[in-house]
Protein backbone atom coordinates (compact mmCIF):
# COMPACT_ATOMS: atom_id res chain seq x y z
CA UNK A 1 0.00 0.00 0.00
CA UNK A 2 2.83 2.18 0.78
CA UNK A 3 3.16 2.59 -2.99
CA UNK A 4 -0.55 2.86 -4.00
CA UNK A 5 -2.07 6.29 -5.75
CA UNK A 6 -3.77 8.46 -3.42
CA UNK A 7 -7.12 7.67 -5.59
CA UNK A 8 -6.56 3.79 -5.50
CA UNK A 9 -6.30 4.39 -1.72
CA UNK A 10 -9.37 6.65 -1.44
CA UNK A 11 -11.63 4.13 -3.72
CA UNK A 12 -10.52 0.79 -1.94
CA UNK A 13 -10.91 2.62 1.79
CA UNK A 14 -14.67 3.59 0.20
CA UNK A 15 -15.35 0.31 -1.12
CA UNK A 16 -14.20 -1.74 2.20
CA UNK A 17 -16.25 1.38 4.80
CA UNK A 18 -19.07 0.46 2.09
CA UNK A 19 -18.91 -3.33 2.43
CA UNK A 20 -18.77 -3.16 6.39
CA UNK A 21 -21.70 -0.79 6.17
CA UNK A 22 -23.66 -2.76 4.42
CA UNK A 23 -23.06 -6.10 6.44
CA UNK A 24 -24.43 -3.95 9.22
CA UNK A 25 -27.34 -2.41 7.29
CA UNK A 26 -28.36 -5.93 6.57
CA UNK A 27 -29.06 -6.84 9.94
CA UNK A 28 -31.94 -4.36 10.17
CA UNK A 29 -33.72 -5.04 6.74
CA UNK A 30 -31.76 -2.23 4.63
CA UNK A 31 -29.42 -1.32 1.97
CA UNK A 32 -27.45 1.72 1.27
CA UNK A 33 -30.05 2.39 -1.18
CA UNK A 34 -32.93 2.11 1.93
CA UNK A 35 -30.62 4.10 3.79
CA UNK A 36 -31.02 7.14 1.29
CA UNK A 37 -34.29 6.82 0.56
CA UNK A 38 -35.61 6.76 4.21
CA UNK A 39 -33.04 9.81 5.38
CA UNK A 40 -35.10 11.84 2.38
CA UNK A 41 -38.39 11.09 3.78
CA UNK A 42 -37.20 11.20 7.19
CA UNK A 43 -36.14 15.03 5.89
CA UNK A 44 -38.51 15.80 3.69
CA UNK A 45 -41.93 14.21 4.50
CA UNK A 46 -44.10 12.06 2.63
CA UNK A 47 -43.86 12.37 -0.72
CA UNK A 48 -45.05 10.51 -4.10
CA UNK A 49 -42.50 7.31 -5.40
CA UNK A 50 -42.04 9.50 -8.37
CA UNK A 51 -41.25 12.75 -6.39
CA UNK A 52 -38.61 10.51 -4.46
CA UNK A 53 -37.13 8.81 -7.13
CA UNK A 54 -36.64 12.30 -9.00
CA UNK A 55 -35.16 13.53 -5.72
CA UNK A 56 -32.54 10.89 -5.08
CA UNK A 57 -31.59 10.70 -8.99
CA UNK A 58 -32.70 7.09 -10.27
CA UNK A 59 -35.26 5.77 -12.32
CA UNK A 60 -38.33 5.33 -11.22
CA UNK A 61 -38.28 1.64 -11.37
CA UNK A 62 -34.94 1.11 -9.28
CA UNK A 63 -36.68 3.24 -6.66
CA UNK A 64 -39.66 0.95 -6.72
CA UNK A 65 -37.56 -2.01 -6.29
CA UNK A 66 -36.18 -0.10 -2.94
CA UNK A 67 -39.51 1.00 -1.80
CA UNK A 68 -40.87 -2.70 -2.36
CA UNK A 69 -38.07 -4.19 -0.06
CA UNK A 70 -38.32 -1.23 2.49
CA UNK A 71 -42.24 -1.63 2.86
CA UNK A 72 -41.61 -5.73 3.17
CA UNK A 73 -39.17 -4.34 6.32
CA UNK A 74 -41.69 -2.43 7.65
CA UNK A 75 -40.18 1.15 7.02
CA UNK A 76 -42.09 2.59 5.13
CA UNK A 77 -45.73 2.55 3.56
CA UNK A 78 -47.39 3.54 0.15
CA UNK A 79 -50.89 4.80 -0.16
CA UNK A 80 -52.86 5.40 -2.95
CA UNK A 81 -52.61 9.32 -3.57
CA UNK A 82 -55.84 10.93 -3.53
CA UNK A 83 -55.24 13.68 -6.15
CA UNK A 84 -53.62 10.83 -8.89
CA UNK A 85 -54.72 7.36 -8.82
CA UNK A 86 -51.79 6.43 -10.85
CA UNK A 87 -49.19 7.30 -8.12
CA UNK A 88 -48.30 6.15 -4.49
CA UNK A 89 -47.62 8.60 -1.74
CA UNK A 90 -44.58 7.14 0.59
CA UNK A 91 -44.20 7.38 3.87
CA UNK A 92 -42.20 6.24 6.84
CA UNK A 93 -43.16 4.25 9.57
CA UNK A 94 -42.37 4.75 12.69
CA UNK A 95 -39.97 1.28 12.52
CA UNK A 96 -38.63 3.33 9.39
CA UNK A 97 -37.43 6.53 11.68
CA UNK A 98 -35.78 3.98 14.23
CA UNK A 99 -34.27 2.22 11.25
CA UNK A 100 -32.65 6.21 10.19
CA UNK A 101 -31.35 6.22 13.63
CA UNK A 102 -29.95 3.00 13.75
CA UNK A 103 -28.40 3.38 10.38
CA UNK A 104 -26.36 6.68 11.34
CA UNK A 105 -25.11 5.17 14.26
CA UNK A 106 -24.39 1.89 12.48
CA UNK A 107 -22.28 4.33 10.32
CA UNK A 108 -20.52 6.12 12.94
CA UNK A 109 -19.32 2.35 14.65
CA UNK A 110 -17.65 1.52 10.60
CA UNK A 111 -14.82 3.68 11.90
CA UNK A 112 -15.06 3.09 15.33
CA UNK A 113 -12.30 1.09 15.50
CA UNK A 114 -9.73 2.88 13.60
CA UNK A 115 -6.90 4.95 14.77
CA UNK A 116 -8.02 8.07 13.08
CA UNK A 117 -10.96 11.07 14.34
CA UNK A 118 -13.88 10.05 12.14
CA UNK A 119 -14.77 13.24 12.58
CA UNK A 120 -11.75 15.09 10.79
CA UNK A 121 -11.70 12.43 8.37
CA UNK A 122 -15.69 13.72 7.40
CA UNK A 123 -14.41 17.16 7.11
CA UNK A 124 -11.17 16.43 4.74
CA UNK A 125 -13.21 14.25 2.74
CA UNK A 126 -16.38 17.30 2.21
CA UNK A 127 -12.98 19.86 1.52
CA UNK A 128 -11.75 17.36 -1.60
CA UNK A 129 -15.32 16.77 -2.74
CA UNK A 130 -15.98 20.42 -2.63
CA UNK A 131 -12.64 21.24 -4.38
CA UNK A 132 -12.68 18.71 -7.17
CA UNK A 133 -16.17 18.98 -7.65
CA UNK A 134 -15.91 23.08 -8.00
CA UNK A 135 -13.71 22.00 -11.49
CA UNK A 136 -17.12 20.78 -13.23
CA UNK A 137 -18.99 24.45 -12.64
CA UNK A 138 -21.48 24.64 -10.13
CA UNK A 139 -24.34 22.28 -12.10
CA UNK A 140 -22.07 19.45 -11.76
CA UNK A 141 -20.98 20.34 -8.38
CA UNK A 142 -24.68 20.04 -6.81
CA UNK A 143 -25.00 16.46 -8.81
CA UNK A 144 -22.12 14.95 -7.80
CA UNK A 145 -23.05 15.81 -3.88
CA UNK A 146 -26.08 14.70 -4.42
CA UNK A 147 -25.39 11.29 -6.76
CA UNK A 148 -22.19 9.84 -5.68
CA UNK A 149 -22.24 7.33 -8.30
CA UNK A 150 -22.07 10.05 -10.91
CA UNK A 151 -18.36 9.86 -12.98
CA UNK A 152 -16.92 13.11 -14.04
Amino acid sequence: MDQWPTGRLLSTAARLVEHSWNEKLGAIGLTHAGVIAIEVLNAQGPMTQAQLAQYVRVQAQTMGKTLSRLESHGHIVRVRSTSDRRSHVVSLTEQGRQAVAAAVEMERTVLAAATIDPDVLRQELKAVVRELASQFGTQATGEFLENPSMTP
